[in-house]
């Protein structure tokens, strides 16, 4: 019973993530994310139902369009891939909880946030906007429910923390970062809380300078050149929701010894 489960969260994961990737498509360009229905970019031929079967659809026409022969991008596949896993360990983390169904939904958000980011440079204010609205009341309803309000206050305190750290970084930066990460870094600590949401934004730092590091040593980026920070933070922000509170009570601890 429990691999029925696992196979059906999985499932919707894969769902969720065909739609994931036409919001990935059509946002950018503000193009309506509910019509035309799935279609060739190159072609423009309307896709049949065999042509949007997660995953299966991609590998048995080899990455290409059936009709025309144009490439699709690896993009579809990998982020199809990514959430149907995410959604599985969420699952097997949470289990059918209430933690789950945010997780997930945070997780979405963030998986689409790096893949406009990282493929367009923008972290898009239509997609920011409403999750930062998502995140305060997903928090006033965790608080009324369980009457705790230190719960809102903690997510507060994160979302402020998280904008006022990186507005600093901007300014003393110069330009060097977006304003658009600065509504990021907001976003994860309102909605994972101070704790967590400051160990997902130091993660996702951490990962971005590795990253620049290797791009600068490998010479595949100039020092005036923009990196995207939202796929970083994005990162940083999903480990999080697994594992932040984990990893700053062991941060925590070490303090506490030391």
């Amino acid at each position: 019973m429990q691999i029925f489960w696992y196979v059906f969260i999985i499932v919707i994961g894969l769902v969720i993530a065909s739609f994931l990737n036409v919001c990935a498509d059509r946002l950018p360009t503000d193009k309506s994310i509910v019509k035309p229905p799935s279609h060739c970019d190159s072609c423009n031929r309307r896709l049949s139902a065999k042509d949007l079967i997660p995953i299966f659809s991609y590998l048995f026409a080899a990455g290409k369009c059936r009709y025309c022969g144009a490439r699709i991008s690896i993009r579809v596949l990998l982020v199809e891939i990514g959430t149907g896993i995410i959604f599985g360990l969420l699952f097997w983390r949470f289990g059918l909880s209430p933690a789950f169904g945010i997780g997930a939904l945070y997780s979405c958000i963030f998986i689409l946030i790096l893949v406009t980011d990282y493929e367009h440079g923008l972290i898009l204010n239509k997609v920011i906007y409403p999750s930062l609205i998502i995140a305060l009341v997903i928090t006033l309803v965790m608080s009324a429910v369980f009457s705790a309000w230190q719960i809102t206050i903690n997510s507060l305190i994160g979302g402020a923390g998280g904008f006022v750290l990186f507005f600093l970084i901007v300014i003393i930066s110069r330009g060097g970062m977006g304003f658009g990460d600065v509504k990021m870094a907001a976003l994860i600590g309102l909605a994972l809380g101070w704790q967590s949401g400051l160990v997902g934004i130091l993660i996702g730092i951490l990962l971005g300078g590795i990253v620049a590091i290797v791009l600068l040593i490998l010479k595949m980026k100039g020092r005036k050149q923009a990196i995207p920070f939202g796929p970083f933070l994005s990162i940083g922000a999903i480990i999080a929701l697994f594992y932040g509170s984990v990893i700053w009570q062991w941060y925590s601890n070490i303090l506490a010894i030391g």
